[in-house]
């Protein structure tokens, strides 16, 4: 068996080798050696005649670090081929200078997203589409921080958060975007600081404003996923029936105390099929009977850990990945440390949502829980 050093491999391919990479097809889209052609190690060995069809054709292998294509030349050896491995792989051939053929990305994308780029379920066209989406956070407290933290270093392309509340510093027990510096200043203002700074690739849309009737549609436009990090219910029901209204997915999240949940509510998109929030709540709930973390306190690593499974489902639903929320209503305890989930059907009546019901308009939900 032949395994030959890479300087070697290049002028065996400038005198008529042939130099396959079988590499998968998101490690190839990271790099490859000039000259080389891609064919997968699995397929190349399962059907070596249609790639091939000289027997007598000198062949050089290569892979990443020279395991798979040594294995894979044993695998045509054993065949009949004339078959080499390249020693050290594309890590050994790109060490030693040698010829690249690299795709149209920069050195910073491909360093930065490296990680991602080496997932098969996501690779280069995964992170292209990370990169052209467009996310809603409204609220960037105990949960929008988590989420836009993760979302901006995950590569999203532009993050719109939208909040008119400053930084006070009985926040910074949880509210991660911020800090002790930052006290007095609105929170879009301090959270796309950080935000920057952390990935400048991201653009960043900070809206310091109060989400209304009015203006929920603007916020809304040209977004494909909503995050409700709200810590009012007038905000929560207003995203909702405009997520509904527009086909937008909406993320949920909510925490108290020692608890949260979180879901995902897309009946804009899957009328009928999946729930909206005001399927789980109809209406909004009196002030008395629903405190809030001012009043009622939370534990302060829970709204990171309920905003790192809102990014987590926002990043799955950006790329099509895995099963989402939808239709289930995650809780988790973090006295207990245990999930458990409940699953949840669209209301047939829904006020919002039913098939065929056509949209009510949007309701003045602060002067209908004040006066509730």
């Amino acid at each position: 068996m032949r395994d030959i050093d890479p300087r070697t491999a290049l002028a065996r391919l400038a005198g008529g080798a042939i130099l396959i990479d079988v590499r998968d097809d998101h490690e190839r889209a990271l790099g490859m050696a000039e000259g080389a052609l891609g064919v997968p190690g699995w397929e190349l060995t399962a059907q070596p005649g249609a790639h091939l069809p000289d027997r007598n054709a000198e062949v050089l292998l290569i892979c990443q670090t020279g395991n798979r294509s040594l294995v894979a030349s044993h695998a045509l050896v054993a065949s009949g081929y004339n078959v080499a491995s390249v020693r050290g792989g594309t890590a050994a051939w790109e060490a030693l200078g040698l010829p690249m053929t690299r795709p149209a990305i920069d050195a910073d994308f491909s360093e930065r997203y490296s990680r991602h780029l080496r997932l098969p379920e996501i690779g280069l066209h995964g992170q292209r589409r990370l990169e052209g989406a467009r996310v809603l956070l409204l609220g960037v407290g105990g949960l929008g921080s988590p989420a836009a933290l993760y979302l901006a270093a995950a590569g999203v392309g532009t993050l719109r958060l939208v909040d008119d509340d400053i930084v006070d510093r009985s926040n910074l027990q949880r509210q991660v975007l911020h800090t002790e510096a930052r006290i007095g200043r609105p929170k879009v203002e301090s959270a796309a600081a950080t935000l920057a700074a952390l990935n400048p690739r991201t653009r960043i849309e900070a809206i310091d404003e109060r989400l209304t009737g009015a203006n929920i549609e603007k916020h809304l436009d040209g977004v494909d996923i909503a995050i409700d990090g709200a810590d009012n219910f007038p905000a929560r029901y207003l995203l909702n029936d405009a997520c509904v209204h527009l086909g937008i997915p909406l993320v949920y999240g909510a925490v108290l105390r020692f608890e949260g949940q979180v879901s995902v509510f897309d009946a804009g998109r899957q009328r009928g099929s999946a729930p909206c929030y005001r399927c789980l709540f109809a209406e909004p709930p009196p002030p008395q009977a629903a405190p809030n973390c001012a009043e009622a306190g939370v534990l302060g690593v829970l709204p990171g850990i309920i905003g790192l499974l809102q990014a987590t489902e926002a990043i799955k639903l950006i790329l099509d990945l895995g099963e989402s929320l939808t239709g289930r209503l995650l809780h988790f305890d973090a006295l207990a440390m245990r999930f458990r989930q409940t699953r949840l059907a669209p209301d047939p009546d829904c006020a919002v949502c039913a098939p065929g019901r056509p949209f009510p308009g949007y309701i003045d939900y602060a002067a209908s829980c004040a006066g509730a």
